[in-house]
């Protein structure tokens, strides 16, 4: 018998305890690697190569507020600029609203979208149909998969905020890891059907050549019409999909709270599981020591039977809120969470975390427990 498989068997010599305290810590790490994975989606993750190039022109003031289409070509003389491409949001509604239906629709150049975008990956034939079809469009295949659609089917879009209902033509079929599905309209179907919107764009995509021009870039667009009616904001693509989390509120701080609550809860439950199995040892440990084990051997023996019921906890709910995020994100409504994915850093962090609880909730009573005198704890009853 080694003082690991020792150790081992006596971490689960009460089966029911060490199960229901595993599992309580399970429940809590579940949540703690939910929460740590929510965080890197949104605050660590720097995003695809592509998508570091991106910037995103929109009103200084507020998404609501329109730019002249003019601003394009004035943005595409800065140096360092590639591309633009000007993104109009359609919000219209398709079929009902029910959350199984709803996608994000933009009015777009088919000429530039996807010389902006270099990560949606479109057949060159397909691209060509879409830019010659004035009423044509282009969807995510995720998106397609979903409602069953395929090239050459018409999709009737009904307008919330233009006034007009769209009668579309899918003519391209575009593949991304982006977890946000939409469909790309051409913007002179919009112009054309709605005079008075022409020369208007909510935003702008701009594709930079170096990820060193980004800064440089971005200040220069903004100091161009700093002093003019409709001035600009311009961010990274990162930044910009942040600023629709900030409307929430301070969210990282949100985050970061229950965090440190989740891990003291935690602790509370396996001190008070730890501290209720020594105390329940003592003559125990007394005998122990009459064959000779030193107090190091006996703190360390109790120590790694916490941190081995803890990892037990800390692998359970690191793999359960793995599955339960691919789960989600293949839900109608569960677009939102595509983006997350617990990764191989996330799920370390959330075992460390558990041994680590494990670990402080049992070095004080073990450290009691190492120090008794072997007469007081062969008197010891309960």
């Amino acid at each position: 018998m080694t003082l690991t498989r020792f150790a081992t068997k006596n971490a689960f010599r009460n089966k029911r305890r060490s199960l229901l305290t595993s599992l309580s810590i399970g429940f809590s790490l579940l949540l703690l690697t939910l929460l740590m994975s929510i965080y890197r989606g949104f605050y660590l993750d720097k995003g695809s190569e592509a998508s570091n190039l991106r910037l995103v022109t929109r009103h200084k003031v507020s998404l609501v507020f329109w730019l002249p289409s003019y601003y394009r070509e004035k943005i595409r003389a800065v140096p360092g600029v590639v591309q633009v491409s000007p993104w109009n949001w359609f919000g219209g509604i398709y079929k009902d609203t029910k959350p199984e239906n709803m996608f994000a629709q933009f009015a777009v150049d088919p000429n530039e979208i996807f010389d902006v975008v270099k990560d949606f990956r479109v057949p060159p034939d397909q691209l060509e149909a879409f830019k010659r079809d004035r009423a044509g469009c282009a969807v995510s295949t995720r998106l397609a998969q979903k409602h069953g659609w395929k090239l050459g089917d018409r999709v009737h879009i009904q307008g919330t905020i233009y006034p007009i209902n769209p009668e579309l033509t899918i003519r391209a079929l575009y593949e991304t890891e982006d977890p946000f599905d939409s469909l790309f309209m051409n913007t002179e179907y919009i112009d054309q059907a709605l005079p008075r919107v022409k020369g208007r764009t909510g935003t702008f995509y701009i594709l930079v050549d170096s990820p060193e021009h980004v800064t440089q870039v971005s200040r220069a667009i903004d100091e161009m019409f700093a002093n003019s009616p409709q001035p600009t904001k311009t961010e990274s693509e990162k930044a910009f999909g942040l600023s629709f989390v900030a409307q929430l509120g301070n969210v990282k701080l949100f985050i970061l709270s229950i965090c440190a609550a989740v891990v003291f809860a935690i602790l509370l439950v396996s001190a008070n599981t730890i501290a209720m199995t020594i105390r329940e040892r003592t003559r125990e440990v007394a005998v122990l020591k009459t064959l000779g084990f030193t107090k190091g051997t006996i703190l360390s023996l109790y120590l790694s039977e916490a941190v081995t019921i803890s990892l037990l906890g800390g692998l359970i709910g690191a793999s359960a809120a793995s599955l339960l995020l691919i789960v989600i994100s293949k839900m109608p409504n569960g677009t939102f969470f595509g983006g997350f994915k617990v990764n191989a850093s996330t799920y370390i962090a959330a075992l460390a975390v558990a041994a680590l609880v494990g670990l402080i909730s049992a070095i004080f009573p073990a450290y009691q427990a190492s120090r008794r005198n072997i007469v007081d704890g062969l008197r010891h009853i309960g």
